[in-house]
This record gives structure tokens, sequence and C-alpha cells, in this order.
């Protein structure tokens, strides 16, 4: 039986196979970021990348201690606020110099659009501490702060931050502590990371689903500029780093890199590199990628933020996304990224919003002639199953179940199953009045998705 696979953004034809194992998805969240549990697609159904829809700007570098070249922002969520740090400079494009020294700056929110710089009185800036500095000198180049998610973190270590330096002779990542996420102190007195070229946003998190702190930076490699990764256990001895692989794309230049779990699907790591255009005036654009292990990563090729969303973005460097993905109290059913714009411009540069639809990254998305896509074979945990889908006019989604041979299962059939249209984050599929799956997981199903005029943007199995 010959069948079409989705690989790396294009179609080839293979044969159907049986996995000798079903992928074991439990009632976990399922994307189609990575295509890891796509199986086949047939008709009119592809995959589609979403960008993100502009909103608000949400910050103008606009302080004397900031500038037109601020950047590297990090930002998460603390509790009831959000935190965000990113680097206060600024640049002379008449004169070619910077106006002044380079430091980080913190600001705050209770809702993720509205942010307020408080005055920390903490270091001295043109004579004064009315500021919202919280480090200066070596670090302040592309420091990134996280809250660790390390149960076992020490209480003056409940905030990390890593960054590139140089003192003497040593260079490379240097690791922070922060017990208020204000006032940070170095972990170690010399770079835990040296192999690497550092002048982009390099970044750590601790992974609870591999309990090891994971770090992704950059280096220079095959003629590119490349992305690198290495584990911990302790923060401070890492493994040597390896880089990032792709298979299936051609080789571009990638800046930062802004990976970090999807905390829907935290066993998905999201990132959001910025490809690096040389030859178009040093253009910058955010694409997306995803992996399951940290090393290996489905990236698409298409832009996420165009330079024209909505402006001040074709530029040198004017086109960055943050380090972190918000949900907003004021937004449900919304995720919220970062992207700058406006760098080098002047006078200052600018921090806008974007949305997307909650899980909305990637969607299978079917087309007026419909078709399907069909899952490989899964061992699952549960007996609802819930899709996260949005249907046009006309459109509809239907759902079938299948062995691992591609047989029906008798009452699961896509005849068997009420058509599901609308919008919804997570509704129930329906076979026949039956809102249970009571086909055996053991041996592995697969899923087909009818999919017409619609998109399909995720599904679990709940208890």
């Amino acid at each position: 039986m010959r069948s079409v696979f989705f690989l790396s953004g294009v179609f080839a034809i293979g044969l159907t196979q049986v996995s000798a194992e079903p992928i074991n998805i439990g009632s976990r969240l399922e994307l189609f970021v990575d295509q890891h549990v796509v199986g086949r697609l047939t008709g009119d159904v592809q995959l589609y990348v979403h960008r993100p829809k502009p909103e608000e700007v949400v910050l103008v570098t606009g302080e004397p201690w900031e500038g037109n070249t601020s950047a590297y922002y990090s930002i998460f969520q603390d509790g009831d606020r959000f935190r965000m740090y990113y680097r206060g400079s600024d640049y002379d494009q008449q004169k070619k110099e910077e106006t002044h020294r380079e430091v980080t700056c913190y600001a705050e929110s209770r809702d993720g659009i509205h942010w307020t710089r408080p005055k920390l009185g903490l270091f001295e800036f043109n004579g004064s501490k009315e500021n919202n500095i919280v480090l200066d000198g070596m670090g302040t180049h592309c420091f990134v702060a996280f809250k660790d998610k390390n149960p076992n973190a020490p209480k003056e270590a409940r905030y990390k931050g890593i960054s590139y330096g140089r003192q003497g002779e040593e260079r490379g990542l240097w690791v922070y502590q922060s017990a208020d996420g204000l006032r940070w102190s170095l972990i170690r007195d010399y770079p835990v990371i040296t192999e690497g070229a550092f002048d982009s946003q390099n970044l750590a998190f601790f992974d609870p689903q591999i309990g090891l702190y994971r770090e992704y930076h950059r280096i220079f490699a095959q003629g590119v500029r490349a992305i690198m990764t290495g584990t911990s256990s302790d923060f401070i001895n890492w493994t040597d780093p390896v880089l990032l692989e792709y298979p299936g794309i051609l080789s571009e230049h990638l800046y930062t890199n802004a990976v970090l779990p999807y905390e829907r699907a935290p066993h998905i790591l999201l990132g959001f590199p910025t490809r690096y255009l040389p030859e178009e005036g040093s253009r910058v654009e955010p694409v997306l990628m995803a992996s399951r292990e940290g090393k290996v990563f489905h990236r698409w090729p298409k832009a996420l933020i165009p330079e024209d969303a909505p402006e001040d973005r074709d530029g040198n460097r004017s086109n960055y996304m943050t380090w972190g993905i918000l949900e907003l109290p004021s937004k449900p059913g919304e995720l919220s990224v970062y992207a700058s714009e406006a760098y080098y411009e002047g006078p200052d540069s600018r921090l806008r919003r974007f949305s997307y639809r909650t899980d909305g990254f990637v969607s299978a998305r079917g087309g007026s002639k419909g078709g399907t896509l069909i899952t490989k074979a899964v061992a699952f945990s549960g007996k609802q199953l819930e899709l996260n889908f949005a249907s046009r006019a006309g459109g509809s989604i239907r759902v079938a179940l299948q062995t691992e041979r591609g047989r029906e299962i008798e009452g699961y059939t896509l005849e068997d199953c009420q058509p599901l249209t609308g919008d919804s984050l997570k509704q129930a599929v329906v076979w026949k009045g039956k809102q249970g799956v009571e086909a055996s997981p053991r041996s592995g199903v697969k899923i087909q998705f009818e999919i017409k005029n619609a998109d399909l943007y995720a599904f679990r199995f709940r208890q």
C-alpha cells in the first residue's frame, strides 16, 4: 500500500509500515509542532505553521540607561506577577559608538501588558540610583534570568541567571543566583561553559522531565552561526556541549534560540530561533522549532514574524522574539509572546506583544476538498478523546480509531462519529452517543482525523 508522508516541509512517497512499538502518549497533550505522532496525510490536508497576531507595544526603552540597542529580553510568570529582564544599551550610528555602558534592567507587570520599572536603588547611573538596574559590570551584555523549578534549589538560589562574560583570560558563560530575583551574585568565580561564541541570548533552565538543567548557547560551526546544548545536575558542572541537529533542512545562520518547555505539554521543547540574513543587511526573523529530547529539532522554514508585522522590523537585528510564553489573566484561550522592533533606529527600541491561540503554533489544516491525517500507532491512557480545533464555514472534523494495521475498529468509524464544528480548546469526540473510548489501547491504535475547512491544533486522551 502506497502512502503520502509529510517530512521536513515536503511531501514524499513511501510505504505504510507498522511500528514495532506504539508511541506511548498516555494522557499528554499532543501537538503537531514536530510531526512526532504524524503518520500519513491524504487529500487536502497539510501541516500549517501559524503566525502570531500583532498586539500592542508594551515597552519603549526610553530611559537614559536604556536606548535603541536594548535587547535580549527574558520574561516569565512568578506567582501573580510577571518578570522581565533585558539589556539597557544605546548606540550612536553617526559616531559608531555606544553612548553609555551596558546594564541589565528589570520590569514587572500584573497583566503582561502594562509594565513598570521599579526604582530599586541598587546601582548608580549618571549620579542617581533611581532606576531599575539589577546588574552592572560583567554579564550585562546578554544576562538571562529564570525561576528555578528544581525542588532542591536552596532559597538563596531560587532564581538563577546565566550570561557571557570575560575576566582577564577567562571567557565564557558565568552563572548567577538570587533569593529575590533582584540582587544577584556569581555562583562561581569562573565561567562554567567555555566552548562557544556566546554573543547572543544564551539561556538555561531546569527541565523536570529529565531532572536536569539544560543550556542552549551560540557558536560558529560549519560556516554558520549555530546553537549548542548541554545538561547539568547542579548548574555548575556541564556536559560537553553538542550541536543541535535539524534533519532534512538546509543549514542557516541562527542567532538567539529561545528554547523552553511548552508548559501545557512540557515533554515538548519549543524554540523560536532567530534566522540571521547577512546578505539582506543583517536582517533577522524568528522561526519555530520543536524537539522531544533537546538535541534533534524539527525546524520550520516559515518566518513567524515577518518584517512588516507591523513596523520597523526590516533593519539590522530588529526582529528578535523574547524568551518566554505567557498566559495572561485577561486573555483566556490565548498565549502571549513578545518581539523587539526598531533596533538601532532610535531614539529608542520597542517591545511588542503578539498573540497565539492556545496551542496554536501548527495545525493540521483541511481545505475545501477535505482530507485526513492518520497518526502513527499510539498507546494512551484515559477514556475521553478531546480536540483543540476551529472550523470555518461549512467545515467539520470527524474522527475514527484504527488498528495498528489500519483496519477500522467497529463503533469508532468516521460514519459513527458525530462531526465536530465550531471552535473549542477541548471538545469531546462522540461516536454514536458514546463519549468513552472502549477500544483497548494496549496494542496501539491509529487515530484518523478527517478534516474539512478546519484546523486541528492538538488532541489528548483524558481519564
